[in-house]
């Protein structure tokens, strides 16, 4: 007989959706981006990872005011999870394929995936009723060479893309503003009256070089404007929570034109200064990985991504970069 004194271990199963969730926030190091990644509420997340630690026994996260932080058992076990999930990922893809079931699996971040590419999948799945599409919403590059996808979609200036990538679009700087808030509130003819209204931008505008291209700030200075202070400034993460304040009337905000096109063509936002456009270095990628390029689903997907990239070009007047002229369709 076991003496009383000794430590019961636990042996309940650890749960798939734990360690999903322990890694993404492992990844992220911010329970909030974890939970968008996951398409969860951030305390369906920190729910999960509370089930996680009451099952191993101690603490994986040491969570501070502003910071999520690894500790020693989180790092030791995260060093387990990670190959765990690549290789089970790996063996239901495998599964599939064998299964008969054809599968696109595509790595992009979470604003272009919500506003540009999954209200345009239903045309896609309606041609090609045989093939799954599975996104994967992060902005953590992946290897397409090990990782268990098959092409990414990304934003980057041209120099910080493989030379294999294909150039789908490029964009320019806009303001926007709901039609509803021109109607009901203050005048908006001329750039100084933006000052009579709260102004909404990435709130990471400021964290690099190329993301200032994003910045209230710049497009001021391209057009010569200067000491103007609105009523009040609105920062958001992602380029879909400003897209959406700028929808519900909470102020006039400074998008990517390739993400609210169809807005503006449905009348949904308006563009009050279409003239002031300010072009972006950055641009739009399909990257191929090599091991799966050839495979008739990920072809068919790509081609119709293409085609969606030349309809977007279209409409909002994109000229193809020199360099890249010759792999555009």
């Amino acid at each position: 007989m076991q003496h009383p004194s000794i430590h019961h271990q636990r042996s309940r199963p650890i749960g798939a959706g734990q360690l999903r969730a322990f890694e993404a926030v492992a990844r992220h190091l911010n329970f909030r981006a974890a939970a968008d990644e996951l398409s969860l509420t951030q305390s369906a997340v920190s729910r999960q990872i509370q089930g996680l630690e009451d099952d191993v026994g101690v603490a994986l996260f040491l969570r501070h005011t502003r910071a999520v932080e690894l500790t020693g058992a989180g790092a030791l076990l995260l060093r387990a999870v990670i190959p765990s999930l690549e290789r089970i990922d790996g063996a239901v893809r495998m599964i599939r394929q064998s299964a008969g079931r054809k599968s696109v699996a595509i790595s992009t971040w979470a604003s272009f995936a919500s506003m540009w590419l999954i209200p345009r999948l239903e045309a896609f799945q309606e041609a090609h009723p045989d093939i799954d599409i599975r996104i994967d919403a992060t902005d953590t590059l992946v290897d397409l060479d090990t990782a268990d996808v098959d092409l990414a979609l990304r934003y980057s200036l041209p120099a910080h893309v493989p030379s294999q990538a294909f150039r789908l679009f490029g964009e320019q700087l806009t303001p926007v503003v709901s039609p509803w808030l021109l109607k009901s509130g203050p005048r908006l003819q001329k750039v100084e009256d933006l000052a009579r209204f709260a102004l909404v931008e990435a709130s990471d505008a400021h964290r690099s070089q190329h993301m200032e291209w994003l910045s209230w700030q710049r497009w001021f200075e391209m057009h010569h404007v200067s000491g103007l202070e609105p009523k009040r400034w609105l920062y958001f993460n992602y380029a879909h929570q400003i897209a959406q304040a700028a929808l519900t009337g909470q102020g006039v905000a400074l998008v990517r034109t390739p993400l609210i096109a169809e807005s503006l063509a449905s009348g949904d936002l308006a563009e009050p200064f279409p003239q002031l456009r300010l072009d972006s270095p950055l641009a739009y990628w399909l990257i191929v990985g090599a091991r799966n390029a050839a495979r008739p689903e990920v072809v068919a997907f790509c081609s119709w991504l293409k085609a969606q990239a030349a309809q977007t070009r279209e409409a909002i007047g994109d000229g193809p970069d020199p360099e890249t002229v010759d792999n555009l369709d």
